[in-house]
C-alpha cells in the first residue's frame, strides 16, 4: 500500500493508545516509513466520514423561487 500522503511505502505497526482509553488499548495499523503517516481502523472511518460530510456541503441546492400567496394574476 502506498502512503495517501507523500505515497511512500506503508508498513504493519503495532500501534498504543495509552491515552483514550483507561487501559492501554492496541491497535494494528499503518505506518507510512518515508513521512511517518499512520492509518489505523478509527482515523480511517474518521476521515471518511469528514469527506462524506464535505461532500454534502459541497453539493449544488436548487433554489426554488419561493410562490406568494397574494401574488395577482396578470
Amino acid at each position: 500500500m502506498n502512503c495517501p500522503r507523500c505515497h511512500g511505502l506503508m508498513v504493519g505497526d503495532d500501534l498504543l493508545d495509552i491515552r483514550e482509553s483507561y487501559l492501554p488499548m492496541w491497535m494494528r495499523g499503518l505506518r507510512c516509513v518515508s513521512c511517518g503517516n499512520i492509518v489505523d481502523p478509527v482515523i480511517d472511518r474518521n476521515r471518511t466520514s469528514q469527506r462524506s460530510a464535505t461532500v454534502r456541503q459541497l453539493e449544488p441546492v436548487a433554489l426554488v423561487p419561493a410562490m406568494h400567496r397574494h401574488a395577482k394574476a396578470a
